[in-house]
């Protein structure tokens, strides 16, 4: 069960788990902020915790909130849309016909039935972003998982408003952000390493360092890469 911890406009979400040590998180793209502790940890003692690296938490935000955001798509023609890190022009076509998206050298064509409004525009991109996904995504844990070590059930995809990818220890499942497709394809792999090694480590201690540094050593670099790089700027 988590609580919250509230530093005048910092909110902190604590989590007890069987932990050693404390690990204090500020998240990409919008700086939430999560501390998990050793189950006995008294409230008093993860807040005071908390303050001693309040200045730092502040720090993080301040990088994140100053980050570049990509600017809401219309899904118009001559519009930039990126795939894989490359941009592209966005042409759309209308036609009584099922619609698609397709690539056409630094293009991307859209076809929609007359009439369509941007909501069902970004919701024809959206479907080709998960197919082009589940086309990288399997082979990745097929590659993955035996080196790690771990069993995969099973992944999802979504649109996520705070993270690139996320785990279901327990369920043995992993869960990434749509938006990755954007991003050159060695981040959506670094991703799926991230996820995959929590499910053999579920925090973001020493030994899940350790198991990054043997198996996937350049992690911190495409940590950095995928934290610089313009992040999605989607309507509340």
């Amino acid at each position: 069960m988590s609580e919250t911890i509230e530093l005048g406009d910092v909110v902190i979400e604590l989590t007890r788990k069987g932990v050693k040590h404390v690990h204090l998180s500020v998240h990409p793209p919008d700086g939430r902020v999560t501390l998990v502790a050793p189950t006995g940890t008294r409230l008093d003692v993860a807040r005071t915790y908390a303050i001693s690296r309040l200045s730092w938490i502040r720090k993080r935000q301040k990088e994140f909130s100053g980050q570049e955001r990509e600017p809401q798509r219309e899904f118009i023609s001559r519009e930039s849309h990126f795939l894989w890190g490359q941009r592209h022009l966005l042409t759309v076509e209308e036609r009584e016909e099922r619609p698609s998206v397709r690539v056409a050298g630094k293009q991307l064509v859209l076809t929609v039935r007359p009439g369509s409004d941007r909501m069902k525009r970004a919701s024809v991109v959206h479907d080709w972003h998960k197919a082009l996904l589940h086309e990288q995504v399997p082979a990745l844990i097929g590659r993955w998982a035996p080196r790690l070590r771990v069993r995969v059930a099973g992944y999802f995809l979504q649109r996520m408003r705070t993270k690139w990818g996320s785990c279901n220890h327990s369920a043995r499942t992993i869960r990434l952000n749509t938006e990755l497709v954007k991003k050159p394809r060695d981040l959506l792999e670094y991703v799926v390493v991230h996820e995959l090694a929590h499910l053999r480590v579920p925090s973001h201690g020493e030994r899940f360092v350790a198991l990054l540094d043997e198996h996937y050593p350049n992690w911190r670099a495409a940590r950095v890469d995928l934290n610089e790089l313009p992040v999605p700027d989607w309507p509340r």
